[in-house]
């Protein structure tokens, strides 16, 4: 008995003696996780076409010059999901690229004369920072950042042109079964923008058929907002007539009370996805039923998807969407 004591008091007082000499007990420190990488961490060192010429580019107020190929990494970041196939992913970085060199050597941009592209959608194309990126792909950011790289990266240099010059590489989400021909959605008839197929369907595009309801006294206001010469009948089935189509199904013009209105303006008016575009009046109201999303000009995204689930090739998804045009660059 008397040894198992002298144990214990032995062991008592070298614990005190442990704690005295290595300081009172804490709890271990919580493990600190490493900082996820940026898009410039993640970007290869090395030179490359893109990477060495620079850009001025116009985020809001700001101009900024930046190389091209982190202006392209931001752009298709934000211009096509980066879960697409990386064919098609690959596909958007050349027609990005293609606009940007269109504005510098072609046709400049007048809206902005000192910046040679901006991150305004409606002006040039969409741009995501890395911040944005972080917070919209969260645990996902380095898979799909790291795709939109390899894209941009894999295509260096390449544009579509067209008799020597880079084209209009416009893009849009989805089409109707074919995309549209320039003329028929802005002034010029551009020969490697008419109407081809496009293979995208309603199971593999989110939203691709989209309705639109609007009581019969807000159709009449709006319409007479933009046109106050219309004339509308008692009988609302009168309203609409002479609709024309063009060779891709979508709505060219149509009468509306008297007036001639383009399709382009009435997708405005009502804020329609696109303007294939049918509608029926139910109970006083029209419905619109809308297929597909966008100007339908050019590249279709999810068509040029449905192409690389198809085994298709960036480069053949480019030249079925762009008539005509060739591949240029390295």
């Amino acid at each position: 008995m008397k040894i198992i004591i002298a144990f214990f008091v032995t062991l008592v007082m070298a614990v005190v003696m442990l704690i005295s000499l290595s300081g009172p007990y804490t709890e271990p420190p919580e493990e600190i996780p490493l900082p996820t990488p940026s898009i410039d961490d993640l970007i290869p060192q090395g030179s490359r076409k893109d990477s060495e010429m620079m850009i001025r580019v116009l985020f809001g107020e700001d101009l900024t010059e930046i190389p091209l190929e982190r202006y392209l990494i931001g752009a298709v970041a934000a211009e096509m999901p980066a879960s697409f196939e990386y064919e098609a992913l690959k596909a958007q970085a050349v027609a990005a690229r293609t606009n940007v060199l269109y504005r510098i050597y072609v046709a400049p941009n007048s809206r902005h004369p000192n910046a040679q592209a901006c991150a305004d959608y409606t002006c040039c194309m969409a741009f995501s920072t890395d911040e944005a990126l972080r917070d919209r792909w969260t645990d996902d950011y380095i898979r799909n950042v790291t795709r939109v790289i390899g894209a941009v990266l894999d295509t260096d240099g390449i544009y579509i042109s067209y008799n020597g010059e880079p084209i209009l590489a416009v893009f849009h989400s989805s089409s109707a079964g074919k995309t549209e021909a320039s003329g028929n959605v802005w002034v010029a008839d551009l020969p490697y923008l008419v109407s081809v197929d496009s293979p995208e369907t309603q199971d593999t595009v989110p939203g691709y058929i989209s309705t639109v309801t609007v009581p019969k006294n807000e159709f009449a206001e709006t319409i007479m907002e933009v046109r106050p010469d219309v004339v509308f009948g008692e009988r609302v089935e009168s309203w609409i007539t002479d609709i024309k189509h063009s060779e891709s199904g979508r709505i060219t013009e149509l009468t509306i009370g008297g007036a001639v209105i383009r399709g382009t303006e009435l997708r405005s008016m009502f804020s329609l996805r696109s303007t294939a575009v049918t509608y029926e009046w139910i109970d006083g109201d029209i419905v619109f039923t809308v297929t597909g999303y966008g100007h339908g000009v050019g590249m279709s995204q999810y068509g040029a998807n449905a192409m690389a689930m198809d085994r298709k090739n960036y480069r053949l998804i480019l030249s079925h969407y762009y008539t005509d045009a060739d591949l240029a660059g390295p």
